[in-house]
């Protein structure tokens, strides 16, 4: 009985997980689209005079448009990560403790997916909201994903949970006869 109330509230999990990241990647998709066919050729959009504006970039790199024209290296990164996120989606327990934690990771994961298909499909990311007052680099929802998640998981690490608390993380040591 308690094991068939683990697998249905890992299967709960997983399909929550699933329907948030599609969720997320199918609005940093859709803004994208709403970018190139609103904003491409086009003058800035200001939003809030002197704060913020829409305007349309093509990225060919990666954050803050390091690493130029580098699209393998960011298809290799992209799997390695996706690939530990899976295994980490794996091991986190499904219990209300570890929510904020695999929230976090689903959003670092949609931003990674978001900006991963526009370089494979475009071989570059489309950027669009500018912070003029201050001269922020030009961005997409994607990165708003991946950065705001980071900053969560910094805080979540240093102030929600203690070291013991991702003991899940370690490899299970076998029984000793």
């Amino acid at each position: 009985m308690e094991n068939n109330l683990k697998e249905k509230s890992s299967g709960r999990f997983y399909l929550l997980t699933i329907i948030l990241l599609a969720v997320l990647i199918a609005v940093d998709h859709l803004t994208k689209h709403l970018a190139v066919v609103y904003l491409k050729g086009q003058p800035p959009v200001v939003l809030i005079k002197g704060t913020l504006e829409l305007h349309y970039l093509e990225n060919h790199g990666a954050a803050f448009g390091m690493l130029q024209n580098q699209q393998w290296l960011f298809a290799v990164l992209t799997v390695v990560f996706l690939v530990i996120a899976v295994w980490f989606f794996r091991k986190v327990p499904k219990t209300k403790k570890y929510l904020p934690l695999s929230v976090c990771v689903t959003f670092l994961v949609a931003g990674a997916i978001g900006n991963f298909i526009d370089r494979v499909v475009n071989k570059y990311v489309v950027d669009f909201i500018y912070f003029s007052g201050i001269n922020f680099p030009i961005f997409n929802v994607a990165d708003i994903c991946v950065s705001l998640s980071v900053i969560v998981l910094v805080l979540l690490l240093l102030f929600k949970y203690k070291e013991g608390d991702m003991s899940f993380l370690k490899a299970k040591k076998e029984k000793q006869a």
